[in-house]
């Protein structure tokens, strides 16, 4: 472990660029109409905004990694923070569809150089005893930008334009410089080769899997052009990322040094907390859209309305995550994060059952409150739990695998969630409305009173989807093993890395 005197400054500097990049996921969905009138284009070329973004964010996750550890997670933080404040303002400025498409791509790739290197720091400048409240703040910051983002990007185009949702970007990112240059410790580096072939392969094959999964939905999960289709893309991408990992494989019996350490996964709960993090990350991103979609369609509600609808899982999660994160240090987390998946689970069927036409807004209020309550349990333990028995040489590709993962659930969630409310649409509306396609620009349209039941119909049972998927990230929790020892940390001296190594072990 590194020996930093004041670790605390250090998180609170990294946390500011990561909710940043984070909300950037996802802010721009409310923006999509404004933006096809701005640039004056169409919903195909727009939905490539946020494509662009996620393929250039998930695709080199494993790589930028693993680059932390080799030149240090500060220095790639502060590049990547440069990348995306930079590309942010490019993003505001654009004139064209075209511009815009390739300004969110550079966005993405500064984030993915930034998003492995929070998680790393923590690793490294938190002994593992202590690291509960840390990775607690680390979660709720993961878990509140997710859910702010589309409520943020409203709030920002009703009051200023499309453009100030990119905009707003820059005094964080200048802010966030200052801070991390300050605050957070130059920490050792590790002397890694880098694994080129590795490099390829994981790059093709999370690009393959990501744009295939992606654009699902776009091309009707068919024909792309000409031979190319997007099963075809998917099956590619699944093969790719298997010979990948032969090839890790092959390079650590020859005593080479794999991009991705695969002894990572001897460890129960990495395998574990890995499982249960791409579960969660296809809940958070796949609820919202249904429930947006019923806010704004149904009911009516502007993007800033269904702010007021956040406060309690907002105030709820930011108050309980500190405490929480106490007591996992004290506690197996194991419990912590089951009560906190199967909460928002219960919340998520609450929510489901209540989404008719005639039910009062404010009691979408307790649903949310119950799932500030999940978030204040769920993120830090989950997080605690995986990354807790990691050597320090290793912080780096174990954070980039952790968010690899997300990334990957987060992805599948937006693109299962899309298919099953234009299958329930379908199911539940009169055939005049069966067949219109489903996209952020449908939000601002005007639905006629008689279709309000079979559109909340509709969404109440996509709804239904992210629910079950945390559940089952609930049972995956459950097998947690109980934290390991960790004398030696914390006591003032590092401790050897081989040491290290050898009491996360045992």
């Amino acid at each position: 472990m590194e020996n930093v005197a004041k670790p605390w400054p250090a998180l609170w500097s990294l946390v500011v660029g990561f909710f940043m990049i984070l909300i950037d996921t996802t802010i721009v969905s409310v923006a999509n109409p404004r933006i096809m009138e701005g640039l004056n284009t169409d919903i195909n070329a727009v939905i490539w905004v946020t494509s662009a973004y996620l393929l250039a964010y998930a695709v080199p996750l494993l790589i930028t990694g693993r680059m932390g550890d080799r030149f240090g997670p500060k220095n790639l933080y502060l590049i990547g923070l440069v990348v995306f404040t930079l590309a942010s303002l490019w993003c505001g400025f654009s004139q064209d569809i075209g511009m815009l498409i390739a300004a969110r791509a550079v966005q993405g790739l500064g984030a993915a150089m930034m998003t492995p290197q929070t998680m790393a720091v923590i690793t490294r400048i938190f002994p593992p005893d202590r690291r509960g409240a840390a990775m607690g703040l680390w979660g709720a910051t993961a878990g509140m930008a997710v859910l702010v983002g589309p409520i943020l990007g409203g709030v920002l185009v009703d009051g200023l334009g499309w453009e100030w949702i990119f905009f707003v970007n820059v005094p964080i990112g200048v802010v966030a410089f200052i801070l991390v240059t300050r605050f957070v410790p130059t920490l050792t580096t590790h002397s890694h080769k880098f694994d080129i072939p590795g490099v390829v392969l994981s790059a093709a094959g999370m690009f393959l899997l990501v744009f295939g999964i992606q654009e699902g939905q776009t091309y009707d999960w068919g024909t792309i052009n000409g031979v190319v289709s997007v099963w075809g893309l998917i099956i590619a991408g699944v093969v790719v990322l298997a010979l990948f990992v032969v090839w890790q494989q092959i390079l650590e019996r020859r005593g080479g040094e794999p991009l991705l350490p695969l002894g990572l996964f001897r460890d129960r709960n990495f395998s574990l907390g890995n499982s249960t993090i791409m579960a969660v990350g296809f809940t958070v991103t796949a609820f919202p859209l249904p429930t947006i979609f019923y806010y704004q369609v149904v009911r009516g509600l502007t993007p800033t309305q269904s702010a007021l609808l956040m406060i309690p899982m907002a105030v709820i999660s930011g108050g309980l995550a500190p405490f929480v994160g106490k007591l996992i240090d004290r506690a197996n987390p194991r419990w912590f994060a089951v009560f906190g998946l199967v909460c928002l689970s219960a919340a998520l069927f609450w929510t489901a059952a209540l989404l008719t036409p005639d039910t009062p807004i404010w009691v979408f209020l307790l649903p949310s409150a119950l799932q500030g309550v999940a978030n204040a349990f769920m993120w830090g333990p989950i997080s605690n739990a995986t990354t807790r028995n990691l050597p320090p040489r290793q912080a780096g590709a174990g954070s980039g695998v952790f968010n690899t993962t997300r990334q990957i659930g987060a992805v599948l969630g937006s693109a299962a969630v899309a298919a099953l409310i234009q299958a329930r649409l379908a199911a539940e509306l009169p055939s005049s409305g069966a067949g219109a396609p489903v996209n952020e620009a449908s939000m601002s349209g005007a639905l006629p009173e008689a279709l309000h039941a079979g559109f909340s119909t509709a969404m109440s049972q996509s709804t239904l989807l992210p629910a079950i998927a945390v559940l089952v990230g609930a049972v995956l929790a459950a097998f947690y093993a109980k934290p390991k020892s960790v004398d030696g940390w914390g006591g003032g001296a590092p401790v050897p890395e081989g040491q290290a190594a050898e009491r996360s072990s045992k």
